[in-house]
């Protein structure tokens, strides 16, 4: 009777991972096919001109790859923070290094504005890196200490206050140009990321398997941290790395996309809710799902407007307020 409905389970889960996986493929495939110039997936077999070449392999091929990447970041370390804070509607925004590394993006632009400086085009985003990477080590020095997972979110919500505060000052100060660039890395954009070389997302890419080979550990940790170590999970020696690896993929993307809300929540939750709460399945579906999220948002970012786009981060925004609203309304209702 066990082996049976482990047997039905398992084949649940694979059917919904075969979805996922062709909803991202047919994401991929929008996303290399429309756009402004006409060329799509047929450069990689027949000849095209040179401008086509330059359309698709410099910059549609690789904004698409990013979208996917960030995506994928992002959705695992929301699937990730929702065991590790034993709250379902966690989020990576939700501990602060997204605000740091705002803070952090943003302060740089003030001073290349205020001093006049030609800023190359890597110092954004190494800037937002390193002002999430500071919020990573004090998070690391919170989890060594072994505090509670409030003190985490405590610590994330009071980062997040400083850092608005700061904002709101920045912003007031900026003059008409350097205001439109603050409020455009603000809401997120994939086009930060598109000059850096591929070798900025080899930390991610690692980071990224690291995590997917989690599930069993996380399936534990979800169970409560003292039925974890009766069961041999030394979950203490665990929550640092596993916070550690939310702190990076989150830097990645913040680094790379500017600030993208609501993929980490949104897309975990609903998976938990529609197919189960198993880490082995969640993590590598959330990784699906918030690659096809992600890139469909930027599809629609880029089609909306005759000229120009819009910002992703409104996209996503967009669609995932009202599906929180109704997750909170959903839990209340349940509890």
């Amino acid at each position: 009777m066990l082996t049976a409905l482990l047997t039905t389970q398992q084949r649940k889960y694979r059917h919904w991972l075969l979805v996922l996986s062709l909803v991202l493929a047919t994401a991929m495939l929008l996303s290399l096919q429309l756009g402004a110039v006409g060329v799509g997936i047929e450069a990689l077999w027949r000849p095209v001109s040179a401008l086509e070449q330059q359309v698709f392999w410099q910059l549609r091929l690789p904004r698409t790859l990013l979208a996917m990447l960030v995506g994928a970041s992002l959705a695992l370390c929301g699937a990730v923070l929702q065991v590790l804070l034993h709250n379902p509607l966690a989020e990576p925004g939700l501990i602060g290094i997204s605000s740091g590394a705002s803070l952090a993006a943003v302060l740089t632009l003030s001073l290349g504005a205020w001093f006049g400086l030609a800023l190359p085009w890597w110092s954004l985003p190494l800037a937002a890196f390193g002002g999430a990477l500071v919020v990573t080590t004090l998070l690391m020095v919170l989890a060594r200490r072994r505090l509670g997972q409030g003190a985490l979110l405590l610590f994330g919500v009071a980062v997040a206050i400083f850092a608005n505060a700061i904002l709101t000052w920045l912003l007031y100060l900026a003059d008409d140009a350097s205001l439109r660039t603050f409020l455009f890395w603000m809401m997120g954009s994939l086009g930060h990321g598109q000059p850096l070389s591929w070798w900025w997302w080899l930390p991610a890419l690692f980071t990224l398997a690291w995590l997917l080979c989690q599930g069993r550990r996380l399936d534990l940790l979800a169970l409560g941290e003292n039925q974890a170590r009766l069961l041999g999970l030394d979950a203490h020696r665990l929550r640092p790395r596993l916070v550690l690896a939310v702190c990076l993929l989150t830097a990645f993307s913040v680094a790379m996309a500017g600030v993208i809300g609501f993929v980490g929540l949104v897309v975990p939750h609903l998976l938990r809710l529609l197919a189960g709460g198993r880490q082995r399945f969640l993590l590598p579906a959330s990784a699906l799902a918030g690659a096809s999220l992600l890139t469909l948002a930027d599809v629609a970012a880029r089609q909306t407007l005759a000229v120009g786009e819009l910002p992703i981060g409104a996209v996503t925004a967009s669609l995932g307020a009202p599906v929180f609203i109704w997750l909170l309304v959903r839990r209340h209702a349940v509890a």
